[in-house]
C-alpha cells in the first residue's frame, strides 16, 4: 500500500461555505469552505487537526525558496511546479514554510502533478503543516481577492468592535463605576463567565455566562492555583492577525492553565492587587478570539481605576454582597451559595452556621465596627462573613466547628461591638447546620433585634440577645407599630382611660395593681395602699365600665396584655 493512501484525507466540499464568526481570525478551515476553492474540491492530505491555524494573508508562489517572502500566518497557494524533485529538497522546502509560520500549503493537482508526492506528503505530516490538495483548476487570484476582502473587512469589524468596547468601558469608568459592574459588563460583552480574585484565590466576584455560579466556582482555590503551576500549560494571548502583525508575545491577558483560562492582572497603586479571569465554555473547541482579550484587558484596566476610586476593600464588599444574598434567599440555588461561600474561603461542610446581627445608632462604616470585628475574627482564626447589611446594622456569618461553642465568640464579639456603641443592640439566631437554612436565623436574629430596645438593661454577664430573652413586652414592643396592637388596646382599656381623666380616678392604677396581685384584692389593696373595700368598690366600677366578669382569668390575661401594649406605647416603645 502506498504512503499516500495510509494518509487520513477530509474532505471540506460538504456543507455550507463559512466565514470566520465576528470576533475571531479567518482559518485555514473557513478559507477552505469559500466556494472559490470549494470549486477546486479541496481535500486534506496533512496537518488536518490544524486548520483552526488563522490565516493573516493569501500568497501565491512558483518559487523554489517562497519562505523568504513571508512573515506567517499566509496561506500558500501554489500549482506544484517549483516544488524540488529529490525528497531532501522537498523536506527543506516545507521546512522553510512551518519554520515561518506559514498557515498552510495548498497544491494544485492539474499542470505537474496529478497525486500529491508521497515525501511532500510525509514532511507536511512531520513538521504539522496542513497539506490541502485541489484536483480542480482554481483562479489563485480571484482567491486573494475573495480573501484578502474578507480578511480587510474582519479586520474593519474588528476595529469597529474594539471601538465599541473601549467606549464601554469608558463610560463605565467615567461614570466611577464599581467592580460588581465592571465585571457584569465584561461577561455580556464577550459571552463568558468572569471571575475576580486576589491573590489568595478567593473569588470576591462572580459574573456566570452560559453557566452557573456553581459550576464556575465549585473547587476555585485549587483550579486558580493551577492556572499558575510552572507545569501548567501557557501560552501567549490571542492575536489579530493582518497585513501589518507579526505576532507576537505581548504582556497581558494571556491563556493559561489546564482548563485554558483567559487571565489578566489587576493592579493596586503600582503593585500586583489580583486577577481577572475568563472562562471558557464547556465545548473542547472553544477558543478566546481578540474581541476577548481585549474585553479583558479594558475590564482589568476599568478594574484597577475603581480600586483606585472605591476606597472599602474589596473583601469587604464581596462579604457584604454574600451576607445579602444569604439572608435574603437571593442565590439561584444552595449549591450556587455553596459555591461562592467556598470560593470566599468559608467552609461549607460539617459546619454549624449562626446569624449575628448588630445594630448601632450611627452608620456603621463611620465607626470603624466592620473592620474591628473582621480583625477579632482573624485573629482568633474564626471563619466568618462580616458586612455591613444597612447604614445602621451590621451581619455575622459565623461558621463553626460542630464542637466549636458559639457562646464565647459571641460574647466577645457583643463586648467589642458594646465598646464602640455603648447602646448597640447585638442578636443572635439560632445555629443551622445547613448553609441554604443561613436566611431563618438571619430572620431569628432580626426579630430578636426588632423586640430590643437600645440601651436595654443586658442579662447580667452577656453582651448579646437571643430569642429567649422575648417575653410579652418585648414581643409587645417588636409590635408596636402595628395598628391592631394599638387598636387593641385602646379597645380594651378606652372606656377605663377616659373615665380617669374625665372624673380623676385611678381605675386604671387600681386595675394594674389587681392584675399584678393576680387576681388578689388584697394584695392589690396593699400594692396601692388602698383599703380593702375601697379596692371592691372601684374593681366593680371597673367591671361595668368594662363589661367584663374580672373573675374570669381569661379576661384578666387580655386585659393584662393590653396594659402592657398601653405601657409599650406610652413609653414610646421604652421595653424593659
Amino acid at each position: 500500500m502506498s504512503e499516500y493512501a495510509e494518509t487520513p484525507r477530509t474532505s471540506l466540499t460538504e456543507g455550507p461555505p463559512g466565514t470566520a464568526p465576528a470576533g475571531r481570525a479567518l482559518t485555514v478551515a473557513d478559507v477552505l469552505a469559500l466556494p472559490v476553492l470549494a470549486a477546486g474540491r479541496p481535500e486534506v492530505v496533512a496537518g488536518a487537526t490544524r486548520l483552526d491555524r488563522p490565516v493573516r494573508w493569501v500568497h501565491i508562489t512558483e518559487l523554489t525558496d517562497p519562505a523568504s517572502f513571508l512573515k506567517g500566518g499566509e496561506l500558500v497557494l501554489t500549482t506544484g511546479m517549483p516544488l524540488p524533485e529529490d525528497p531532501a529538497g522537498v523536506r527543506r522546502y516545507v521546512d522553510e514554510l512551518a519554520e515561518v509560520g506559514a498557515a498552510a500549503l495548498v497544491i494544485e493537482l492539474v499542470r505537474r502533478y496529478h497525486r500529491p508526492p508521497g515525501p511532500l506528503i510525509q514532511a507536511c505530516r512531520v513538521r504539522g503543516l496542513p497539506l490541502v490538495t485541489l484536483a480542480q483548476d482554481v483562479n489563485f487570484l480571484e482567491v486573494t481577492q475573495v480573501v484578502h476582502t474578507l480578511i480587510l473587512g474582519s479586520q474593519a469589524d474588528a476595529v469597529r468592535r474594539t471601538q465599541r468596547i473601549h467606549e464601554a468601558f469608558t463610560a463605565l469608568t467615567l461614570r466611577g463605576a464599581g467592580p460588581e459592574d465592571v465585571v457584569r459588563a465584561a461577561a455580556q460583552m464577550s459571552g463568558r463567565t468572569v471571575v475576580l480574585e486576589n491573590l489568595v484565590h478567593q473569588a470576591l466576584l462572580c459574573e456566570p455566562s452560559g453557566s452557573t455560579v456553581d459550576e464556575a466556582l465549585t473547587g476555585w482555590e485549587q483550579r486558580s492555583r493551577a492556572t499558575q503551576d510552572e507545569q501548567a500549560p501557557r501560552t501567549a494571548r490571542p492575536e489579530v492577525t493582518g497585513p501589518e502583525v507579526t505576532g507576537s508575545e505581548v504582556t497581558g491577558p494571556e491563556v493559561t492553565g489546564p482548563e485554558g483560562w483567559l487571565v489578566a492582572p489587576v493592579e493596586y497603586q503600582g503593585e500586583l492587587w489580583g486577577r481577572v479571569a475568563m472562562l471558557p465554555p464547556p465545548a473542547p473547541s472553544a477558543v478566546f478570539g481578540p474581541q476577548d482579550v481585549t474585553v479583558l484587558e479594558r475590564t482589568a484596566m476599568a478594574l484597577t481605576i475603581a480600586r483606585l476610586i472605591h476606597t472599602t476593600p474589596w473583601e469587604r464588599t464581596a462579604h457584604r454582597s454574600a451576607l445579602r444574598d444569604l439572608a435574603e434567599q437571593r442565590h439561584r440555588s444552595p449549591a450556587d451559595a455553596r459555591a461562592r461561600l467556598a470560593a470566599l474561603g468559608l467552609p461549607t461542610e460539617g459546619t454549624v452556621f449562626l446569624a449575628v446581627l448588630m445594630d448601632t445608632r450611627a452608620p456603621v462604616d463611620g465607626t470603624g465596627l466592620e473592620a474591628r470585628l473582621s480583625q477579632e475574627l482573624r485573629t482568633t482564626g474564626t471563619a466568618a462573613l462580616v458586612g455591613v447589611l444597612a447604614p445602621a446594622r451590621l451581619g455575622i456569618l459565623l461558621a463553626l466547628r460542630p464542637s466549636q461553642p458559639w457562646r464565647s465568640v459571641v460574647e466577645q464579639l457583643g463586648r467589642t461591638a458594646l465598646e464602640v456603641d455603648p447602646c448597640a443592640v447585638v442578636s443572635v439566631g439560632s445555629e443551622v447546620m445547613d448553609l441554604a437554612r443561613t436566611a431563618r436565623s438571619f430572620r431569628e436574629a432580626s426579630r430578636v433585634a426588632e423586640a430590643t430596645r437600645p440601651g436595654r438593661p443586658l442579662t447580667a454577664g452577656r453582651s448579646y440577645n437571643e430569642l429567649s430573652d422575648i417575653g410579652l413586652r418585648r414581643l409587645l414592643y417588636a409590635l408596636r407599630e402595628d395598628t391592631r396592637v394599638q387598636e387593641y388596646a385602646e379597645r380594651q382599656l378606652g372606656r377605663l382611660i377616659d373615665h380617669d381623666v374625665r372624673h380623676g380616678t385611678e381605675l386604671l392604677r387600681t386595675l394594674r395593681h389587681y392584675l399584678d396581685a393576680a387576681g388578689s384584692k388584697t394584695g392589690a389593696a396593699r400594692l396601692g395602699g388602698l383599703s380593702r373595700e375601697t379596692v371592691y368598690q372601684r374593681l366593680r366600677t371597673i367591671e361595668r365600665l368594662l363589661d367584663c366578669d374580672l373573675e374570669s382569668g381569661e379576661r384578666r390575661t387580655g386585659l393584662h396584655v393590653a396594659l402592657t401594649a398601653l405601657d409599650v406605647l406610652r413609653e414610646g416603645g421604652a421595653a424593659t
